[in-house]
């Protein structure tokens, strides 16, 4: 079947999908973007991912390259079109085209808005979760503002790849005070040993995310205790449970990180809870 993305105002076919090749994001990393889940055809969390979408500009003092409401349209074309079920659609936007120089184009330019959007095999990750991952420890390596969900991913690319090249799932920051940040792509939680829910607070030192974010919503409404507080490996190796979340596939459980076994090296009871009340959350 034929693909579709969106590129500066104009349906393509995704391979002929492209930009100039002085494009600031090319040339500098200078963009952001924003991943939002499809699920039966549905977008999950639009309005939270959007809000977070205008922070990150905001942050790098790019413009809007449409409004909110356009991009909602444009996401929701590209699901159609791609006939899309279950999968990602994908938003990117950049300083625009400019001749190359570090600083900012003067006169500014166009941002540059890419979209497109792609199919996930959801049994695949309902299997993961079945058996739960394992996770790598990995030292902080990253930049100081982590709260910007910039294209600047080449850190967590290095990441993933130690990870996968180890046989592990996802890779874990460890900051040099010795706490977990999150995942090189997704945030990360235990279930310590009191009990208690425990993922690491909003800051610039991690992406603040927004299933995350669902997630605690949804937690505390079903009368979870949910800390915001940080945790290190040796509360790693003591915890019951451990999992992580991210748009792509929800809550996802872990049964190790690095070397050591959590709980009973089984996909946990807490963490399956959540992810069935997040998914059951989406679907109403």
């Amino acid at each position: 079947m034929t693909r579709f993305a969106f590129v500066n105002g104009r349906y393509v076919r995704h391979l002929a999908a492209v930009v100039h090749v002085e494009d600031r994001g090319f040339q500098f990393a200078d963009g952001v973007y924003e991943v939002c889940a499809v699920r039966d055809g549905r977008l999950i969390d639009e309005k939270p991912h959007l809000d977070r979408l205008e922070r990150s500009l905001q942050a790098l003092r790019i413009g809007m390259p449409v409004s909110r409401s356009a991009l909602g349209v444009i996401a929701r074309e590209l699901v159609a079109r791609n006939r899309l079920a279950d999968g990602l659609v994908y938003m990117q936007v950049t300083r625009g085209q400019a001749r190359r120089d570090h600083g900012f184009p003067v006169p500014s330019v166009a941002p540059t808005l890419v979209v497109t959007a792609r199919s996930l095999d959801r049994s695949r990750f309902e299997a993961r979760a079945a058996e739960g991952v394992k996770v790598l420890l990995t030292p902080e390596i990253r930049w100081a503002r982590c709260d910007i969900k910039s294209v600047s991913l080449l850190p967590n690319v290095l990441a993933k790849q130690e990870a996968r090249e180890a046989g592990c799932f996802e890779a874990w920051f460890v900051a040099a005070d010795g706490t977990i940040t999150e995942g090189a792509s997704s945030n990360a939680w235990i279930v310590d040993r009191a009990g208690r829910l425990r993922t690491r607070p909003n800051s610039q030192q991690i992406l603040p995310g927004i299933t995350r974010a669902e997630i605690i919503a949804v937690c505390r409404q079903h009368g979870l205790v949910c800390e915001e507080t940080p945790f290190t490996e040796d509360d790693v190796r003591t915890a019951r449970e451990a999992f992580v979340t991210a748009a792509t596939f929800g809550a996802m459980p872990v049964v190790q990180v690095g070397f050591h076994r959590i709980g009973d090296g089984k996909s946990g009871p807490v963490a399956k809870q959540i992810r069935d009340m997040y998914w059951r959350t989406r679907s109403s």
